[in-house]
């Protein structure tokens, strides 16, 4: 068993004259296996200065720790950069050995830390670009128990630098990282698109489109983010300093987390600013000079008609002129207001462009809703097929369950967010109270825009930051709504939680979701979200409301925000009396 393996974490300075004195310690001391295993066996080493209160980081595997150190040390013309700062900072070195390290072993702890350290708040930089995850092999069984004895240790020593697993895992840079292990679907597909990509690029064709689809929580976020890493590591290995690429995404707080985990692998020091909003890139980019390539996250949150920062009529269009090759991840069920809305025949144009040009792909496996596949048929009843189904027990542990009031949802949500591992859950809701984010409530009564279901009433939408601190506020800069403390005591809503995950996701539905006749009715009249319930003028100059449809897809998004579980109060009351009497008592 690898949990009765303990592993041995030795922390040195990071100098050459450490590093012999380690040496000659093993070489010389009583401990045989301590010495067999850290200079004769296979390590994991991280090298780590500190510049005020922030942290850069090397992490690296060696079968000889002591040789790859000193070449380190040594080779000052190609890390000149990285020898300044080992010897202007207080730097240190972990060397990590276990007696069941091997090659793969170690690639994969590499891996895992380098991924966990990137989302540490106060790394501010890692400095080796690539990962390199490993597929099966003995005894890869014993990767988590050892990582876990591993991080504990390393957390022992030095918390800032090593926070604790949960508060990692629930941060939105790991979950938009790019040096997440993929899946077997996700690096089928990405083994294409890359193929794809180097096929475009060498025939000098312009304006193609590789198309991703896939639903709520099927990773291509992460797939994206790999890709988009994985073609500058491209360039660094082949000295293709000239190539250009941008990522776009049309939410703010998303924009946050690609512009950081940029600048940690170095990206934006070497090739300037590399994420932007598509209006940003579409005013900065002519269709004459292309750029090479262009990746669209949450492409279904681009433009489909002008607004007041966008003069022309479709983002995409505009993107894919201005590109030699645009990819794109989509999903039709996540589009929320009237200027995204796609007619059937403009967005199956853009299907049939990849189709034709085999570079239409799907992602079908669902990674984010940690429930069974009975689990997953319910909410997809709920939020497609406008039925209430029988609420199932999960043998995973995800837990559906409903609220009588939403005080009761509002104690829950408390109780779980006081775990550090289910800290991150917040009650979000449908858009059916007002709010506007450019104004105060026209009330001196009222101090925030508030959802109010009888007497109970809280802020939402970001309303609690206006009272915080302006240490709070610069601490919270870098955070997702989800992620910044103060947002306990609020309600989000799709515009806060969209492309975010939740550990336990408590959803309040609004007036605007009824159940009427044995079926659930999307009301937009009940509806606050102007964006979703005004006319949209079609290709053909008509005008037509698509409320319903848009409301649904709220719901949805709302409703798979949770990895750990849903928790529900409706305001209707019969949709309410329906909930409850499908729980499988």
């Amino acid at each position: 068993m690898s949990t009765d393996i303990k592993p041995i974490v030795k922390k040195i300075d990071d100098n050459a004259q450490s590093l012999n004195d380690f040496q000659k310690e093993l070489s010389e001391g009583s401990l045989k296996k301590e010495k067999e295993i850290l200079l004769n066996f296979p390590t994991v080493y991280i090298h780590n200065w500190k510049n005020t209160t922030d942290y850069e980081v090397y992490i690296g595997e060696s079968n000889n720790i002591v040789q790859r150190t000193k070449q380190h040390y040594d080779n000052v013309e190609v890390e000149s950069k990285w020898q300044h700062n080992l010897q202007t900072n207080k730097a240190s070195l972990y060397i990590i050995g276990h007696e069941h390290f091997n090659k793969s072993l170690t690639l994969d702890i590499e891996n895992r830390l380098m991924l966990y350290m990137m989302s540490v708040e106060r790394v501010k930089k890692i400095h080796n670009l690539r990962g390199n995850p490993q597929r099966r092999y003995f005894p890869d069984s014993e990767v988590d128990d050892i990582f876990r004895m591993i991080w504990k240790k390393l957390q022992r020593d030095n918390h800032e630098l090593f926070p604790s697993e949960s508060s990692i895992r629930d941060s939105a840079v790991f979950k938009a990282s790019p040096l997440h292990k993929l899946t077997e679907e996700q690096e089928e597909i990405k083994s294409c698109i890359i193929k794809k990509i180097f096929e475009i690029m060498q025939t000098g064709k312009k304006n193609q489109l590789i198309f991703v689809e896939g639903e709520a929580g099927t990773g291509k976020t992460v797939l994206n983010s790999s890709l988009f890493y994985e073609i500058f590591s491209n360039a660094e290995e082949q000295k293709l300093s000239s190539l250009k690429c941008c990522m776009l995404v049309n939410h703010d707080e998303q924009i946050t987390v690609y512009s950081q985990i940029a600048k940690k692998l170095g990206l934006t020091e070497k090739y300037g600013e590399v994420v932007c909003k598509p209006t940003t890139f579409i005013n900065h980019h002519t269709t004459d000079e292309p750029i090479d390539i262009a990746f669209i996250d949450e492409a279904h949150l681009l433009l489909t008609q002008g607004k007041q920062s966008y003069q022309g009529n479709n983002q995409l269009q505009d993107v894919i002129d201005r590109a030699k090759v645009t990819v794109v991840m989509f999903d039709e069920n996540q589009i929320l207001t009237t200027e995204q809305y796609w007619e059937e025949q403009r967005l199956e144009y853009y299907r049939k462009m990849a189709k034709t040009g085999n570079t239409y792909f799907e992602l079908k496996n669902q990674l984010r809703v940690r429930g069974s596949k009975e689990v997953i048929e319910w909410i997809d009843d709920f939020t497609k097929n406008k039925k209430i189904s029988k609420i199932p027990k999960d043998s995973f542990g995800y837990e559906i369950k409903i609220f009588k009031d939403p005080y009761e949802l509002e104690t829950a949500l408390y109780e779980k967010a006081k775990s550090e591992e289910h800290k991150l859950s917040r009650m979000i809701a449908t858009y059916d109270w007002e709010y506007s984010s450019k104004s105060s409530p026209n009330n001196r009564i009222k101090k925030y825009w508030e959802v109010v279901i009888d007497g109970w009433h809280k802020p939402w939408n970001k309303q609690l930051e206006k009272e915080l601190a302006r240490k709070e506020k610069r601490a919270n800069k870098e955070l997702s709504w989800a992620e910044q403390p103060q947002t306990i005591g609020e309600i989000g809503s799709t515009f806060t939680i969209q492309g975010f995950d939740l550990n336990y996701a408590g959803v309040i539905l609004g007036p605007s979701v009824k159940y009427r006749n044995g079926r659930i009715v999307f009301d937009p009249s009940e509806s606050c979200n102007t964006k979703a319930v005004r006319n949209r003028t079609l290709s053909d100059g008509k005008k037509k409301k698509f409320g319903e449809i848009l409301i649904q897809h709220e719901v949805r998004v709302l409703m798979t925000r949770g990895v750990e579980g849903l928790y529900i109060y409706a305001c209707d009351k019969e949709l309410q009396k329906a909930l409850l009497s499908a729980i499988d008592k």
